[in-house]
């Protein structure tokens, strides 16, 4: 598979990025130069994806390539390669690193896959998913997230990530089925919808629990039936539709 399949416009790699200095005030200014973003891409998947036995090269350099901080309000771009998930508006996150890298290994997408995703939240796990797959779909049901995450992977010429504004529990019926299934959200239990829209051979990754306890599982459909296998912990925000959460459980 060619690598990079994406050709991202650096154009506020120069820009003045609120955050808090070390020892400085909360919204003062901080000047991060293209090197930095740069270095620091570098380092995330060196410390926190590699170091935690993520080996799988090609995800290591879709998560080397998508500059993160472009995805993350302007007063959290400093901390965009951070070791943890941030806030991006309406009580969303973007993931953790490791966690988008884990579960886009969990995958194992080879360049040619159909991939649907739930949640698209800022559209970096779609941006990552399109360096590796062939096309991605993924479903937002906040429209005002869905409209600024189409507008942000179009300006950063991700053309095979295509946003949709929906309940994501039902999946894309129209487009099924799908190689992959990555879901960015926590569900009570595996969306029946998602599991239909899983083609032959096809693997599904989605985090199952309550605001306690949650696992990502992986959901694998062989030729007679389905295979799940726990892989971790984790947190998630909660998989709101009508084949899951109902309202926001989680407070």
């Amino acid at each position: 598979m060619r690598l990079p399949r994406l050709r991202f416009k650096f154009m506020d790699d120069g820009s003045e990025v609120r955050g808090a200095k070390p020892g400085g005030k909360p919204g003062a200014a901080v000047s991060l130069l293209p090197a930095n973003f740069a270095d620091a891409r570098r380092a995330m998947v060196e410390e926190q994806i590699r170091r935690r036995h993520i080996n799988d090269e090609n995800v290591l350099a879709a998560m080397a390539q998508v500059p993160r901080h472009e995805f993350v309000p302007a007063e959290f771009r400093g901390r965009a390669y951070e070791d943890a998930p941030l806030p991006i508006g309406e009580g969303q996150t973007i993931s953790q690193p490791y966690i988008v890298a884990a579960m886009t290994a969990a995958l194992r997408l080879g360049g040619r896959e159909k991939v649907l995703e739930i949640g698209a939240g800022c559209g970096y796990q779609g941006a990552i998913l399109g360096c590796l797959a062939n096309q991605v779909y993924t479903v937002e049901c906040r429209s005002e997230l869905a409209a600024e995450a189409s507008e942000r992977l179009a300006r950063l010429g991700c053309a095979n990530v295509h946003v949709h504004c929906g309940d994501g529990t039902l999946g894309l019926a129209e487009l099924a089925p799908f190689d992959a299934i990555l879901v960015a959200a926590a569900a009570p239990s595996v969306p029946g919808p998602l599991i239909e829209q899983l083609s032959a051979g096809g693997r599904m990754i989605v985090p199952v629990g309550d605001a306690e306890n949650q696992e990502l599982q992986l959901v694998e459909r062989t030729d007679r039936a389905l295979r799940t296998t726990i892989l971790e912990p984790c947190r998630f925000v909660p998989l709101i539709g009508a084949h899951g959460w109902k309202d926001f459980p989680f407070r």
